[in-house]
This record gives C-alpha cells, sequence and structure tokens, in this order.
C-alpha cells in the first residue's frame, strides 16, 4: 500500500478509502454523529478497563478506576 499523501490520512488506509469514510460520516445528521463519537467513547473506555483488568488480576475496582484516570492524565488521591 502506498503510503497516506496527507498526514492526517492513517498510513493504513488508502487516499480512496479514506474519501469513502469521509462522504459516509458527512451524511449522517448531527445527533447521529454525538451518538457515533459516543459509542467509540464507550467502546475504547471499555477497552482500556479491560486491558486494565488483564495486566493487574489482582486489583481492586478502585484500584482499577485509579489507574484508568492515571492513564487519561489524572490523579485521584487517596486510596490503598
Amino acid at each position: 500500500m502506498a503510503p497516506a499523501t496527507e498526514p492526517w490520512i492513517p498510513a493504513d488506509t488508502t487516499p480512496e478509502a479514506w474519501a469513502e469514510q469521509t462522504r459516509l460520516i458527512r451524511r449522517l445528521t448531527p445527533g447521529e454523529r454525538v451518538a457515533r463519537s459516543l459509542e467509540r467513547s464507550a467502546w475504547m473506555r471499555a477497552a482500556m478497563l479491560a486491558g486494565i483488568r488483564m495486566r493487574r488480576p489482582e486489583a481492586s475496582e478502585h484500584e482499577v478506576r485509579r489507574e484508568f484516570a492515571r492513564l487519561l492524565g489524572f490523579e485521584i488521591p487517596g486510596g490503598p
């Protein structure tokens, strides 16, 4: 696959595929775009939490949430 010509196109995506994806996204209503963003955010949150639990099976739910917050750049004071 040839490298993308624009820096914002993922390296594993052809310019033609990117153009089609962009065309489809532009057809969405604002509400549909928000819904898609929220779905992706929920999926990413679930994937991150699952990854933390997989790497630290002994961690309590509080510790998992604390690590999640740390990965997002937040610090939660206190706790074990």
